[in-house]
């Protein structure tokens, strides 16, 4: 290639810069501790031990109240006159497609192979556990946010963490939080978000063009690829969020019936393999055979995989969440838990129930290979030989999969960006545009090299964020459980045939009244 050498140039000289940066922060925030015979991330612990406090905090709402939050997102509930940009269903998508993606058919891939078939069983239990982090999260999103002069809506941790925490005295503590959230996803959107994906994609488009004969293979061609990619990104990105959401709405629904009918047609087509199957992620998730470290390395590949995949407590979904048209902030909070369940508890799902019923001899070599202490070369290889075992020509629909759930990420994390920015950064034109100029180049720099160790930073930080973000939701919880408590009042009431004009007269009169203004005297207390 005639850019070979200044592209492998550049990229040494970058990862040289950066990696001693991305080993110090990847050692704290992956600091691991010892638990039985193998270790524990502290920070997968730290997002589960957040879902299984506001479980029980909310009294299982995200079983409880599961059936509310699909009436919402159907429409039920909508009121026209409500301070928003986009419906509960496209907030939905949004936030969804920038979750389900590459970590839903590599990751998965290599949580099969090193935890074995158990560790899909404990990616279901930390997904629906997510759920209830998602829940407190994106209320806060839209009870928090800013709904500009123009109708825009700016939220996400960053403000719920700083009015949140002023609320109750701690307004020091909120700056510093949500200072330190911004920084964190600010930095994964150009990285991670952004370049990673575009490095990934074109990775799989080569792979089923040619190989290292691939016209993407040349720099010419990577070049183009990326170009393409970041003018596509850039028109929706100019549409801001009406934009995102009115693509995401219909590309998120239309992969994701693809993906899951690929995974079915597997499914079935092996039939009679299911019950054994569904038998090994059982058996295999208390009691693991060849697993490093038994049980507990079973669940802690599991809930590893499924934390990296559906991002539950890390601070980023209540930007796309924050702006619904909503009046109520616990409606959005009740639509996001559906989230996690999509992402995990049915994608990861079918890709690891389909990797373990076709059993393909490269899992089984690959997993023979990582009992020998050899490490995982590929996931997605992994994922795509199992769809060909059935469908011989599925890897190239793979690769067309592959390219939308990059694409769907790239421009859901280049909004997520934009609101991090323009909080440290102010909410000019001019600091918008170069924001926007500053992500589209970053699109294109994806397709020319790989900057492995500066990925590895955007991982850390990435993870930095649920550091800062979950202090803050322990803390706000309260305000979470009142809010809820307004919600289900007001759906009990709309079923009950109330129009949205008596219940919100009703409310007012309620705030007017003796116990102040916020119109919940009593769960205020």
């Amino acid at each position: 290639m005639a850019n070979e050498t200044w592209t492998t140039r550049l990229d040494e000289s970058i990862t040289e810069f950066v990696d001693p940066i991305a080993s110090a922060i990847s050692e704290i925030v992956f600091y691991t501790i010892p638990l039985g015979d193998t270790e524990f991330p502290w920070i997968v612990g730290w997002l589960v031990v957040a879902g299984l406090v506001f479980t029980g905090y909310f009294g299982f709402a995200q079983v409880r109240h599961l059936p509310k939050a699909l009436k919402l997102v159907r429409g039920k509930y909508d009121q026209k006159d409500a301070p928003g940009e986009v419906n509960h269903f496209q907030a939905l998508t949004s936030a969804v497609s920038g979750t389900v993606g590459l970590g839903n058919i590599a990751g998965v891939a290599i949580a099969v192979t090193i935890g074995g078939p158990g560790a899909t069983f404990w990616m279901i239990v930390c997904g629906l556990l997510g759920m209830a982090t998602k829940f407190v999260e994106c209320t806060l999103g839209v009870k928090y946010r800013e709904v500009h002069a123009d109708g825009t809506v700016s939220g996400g941790p960053m403000h719920y963490l700083r009015k949140g925490m002023a609320e109750r005295g701690l307004g020091g503590l909120g700056k510093v939080l949500a200072v330190g959230s911004a920084v964190a996803l600010l930095f994964f959107t150009f990285f991670g978000g952004n370049l990673f994906q575009v490095n990934q994609s074109l990775e799989q488009l080569q792979s089923v063009t040619g190989g290292e004969d691939s016209l993407f293979s040349s720099s010419g061609g990577a070049l183009f690829f990326g170009i393409l990619i970041a003018a596509l990104v850039a028109l929706v990105l100019i549409g801001g969020m009406r934009s995102i959401g009115a693509v995401t709405s219909r590309l998120v629904p239309a992969m994701a019936i693809v993906y899951v009918v690929a995974c079915l047609f597997v499914i079935l087509t092996n039939v009679t393999a299911v019950p054994d199957a569904v038998s090994d992620i059982i058996v295999g998730a208390f009691a693991p055979e060849g697993v490093a470290g038994g049980l507990i390395g079973a669940l802690i590949v599991g809930f590893q995989r499924a934390a990296f995949s559906n991002e539950a407590g890390i601070g980023s979904a209540p930007i796309a969440h924050s702006a619904v048209k909503t009046k109520r902030p616990a409606t959005e909070g009740l639509v996001a838990m559906i989230e996690p369940f999509i992402d995990t508890v049915v994608v990861c799902t079918m890709t690891a129930l389909t990797i373990v019923i076709a059993r393909t001899p490269s899992w089984e070599a690959a997993r023979e290979a990582n009992a020998n202490g050899e490490p995982i070369a590929s996931g997605v290889s992994l994922t795509s030989d199992a769809f060909e075992s059935a469908i011989s020509w599925f890897p190239y629909v793979l690769a067309v999969a592959v390219l939308l759930f990059a694409f769907s990420t790239i421009i859901t994390w280049s909004y997520y960006g934009m609101k991090a920015w323009t909080y440290l950064f102010g909410r000019t034109r001019t600091s918008e545009n170069v924001y926007k100029v500053l992500f589209s180049l970053i699109v294109i720099t994806g397709a020319l090299m790989s900057l492995s160790s500066l990925v590895s930073l955007a991982d850390s930080s990435l993870f930095l964020a649920a550091v800062f973000n979950i202090i803050g939701l322990y803390l706000l919880a309260p305000v979470v459980r009142r809010e809820l408590g307004r919600v289900l009042d007001y759906v009990r009431r709309r079923d009950a045939g109330e129009s949205d004009e008596q219940i919100e007269a009703s409310e007012a009169a309620e705030a007017a009244g003796p116990g102040g203004a916020d119109g919940t005297p009593t769960l205020a207390k």
